[in-house]
């Protein structure tokens, strides 16, 4: 959601006071190292006196992952035909409401791209997490970096198979949903 509204606010607002430093921090995490991010955050939760747990990590893997969403959000809107949502101001729209029903239709599915890529980037992340999570709270990763320390176990290999289900599910039912668009649209198309 985040991600969606930088890229938003970088894609439509033009040039505005302090958007250099905007994109710059909006676009750091892309090319920092995790474990400066990590120890960053941690010395910020220390420096705030956050109690390390849930929270700081949903706040680490926001930071890590809405870069991401930005890019692939930014690069859909730039290449969007800005006359779509103009049209529909004509048509008596307030600019609010032309763009959630001609814009967002339009990018949702790089929104969704976004949302994928952010998952699957903060189910990874072992490093940031490992920074930011506290005593009586922790991620899959680091559950399972320490379960395979000790040797691998049954209910590991478990997770990973469930995971790796999951995702091969996810995928075709994606392409199967892209075909069927893609036959829809064909049929639908004037010759």
């Amino acid at each position: 959601c985040l991600g969606d509204r930088a890229a938003v606010a970088l894609s439509r607002a033009g040039h505005f006071r302090g958007r250099t430093l905007f994109s710059g921090m909006l676009y750091a995490p892309l090319v920092m190292p995790e474990v400066i991010t990590g120890l960053s955050l941690l010395l910020l939760f220390v420096a705030i006196s956050a109690e390390r747990g849930f929270w700081t990590v949903v706040v680490a893997h926001t930071t890590l992952t809405m870069c991401f969403v930005a890019v692939v959000v930014q690069s859909r809107l730039h290449a969007l035909d800005r006359s779509i949502e103009e049209a529909a101001m004509d048509l008596g729209c307030s600019p609010v409401a032309a763009f959630l029903r001609a814009t967002v239709p339009l990018i949702w599915p790089a929104i969704a791209a976004g949302w994928m890529l952010a998952f699957a980037l903060s189910l990874d992340d072992l490093v940031i997490a490992s920074f930011t999570t506290g005593p009586g709270s922790t991620t899959l990763p680091i559950r399972i970096y320490s379960e395979v320390r000790l040797g691998v176990k049954p209910e590991i290999n478990a997770i990973c198979t469930l995971i790796i289900a999951a995702v091969t599910v996810l995928i075709v039912v994606a392409s199967l949903a892209a075909k069927l668009s893609k036959t829809q649209a064909d049929n639908a198309a004037p010759m």
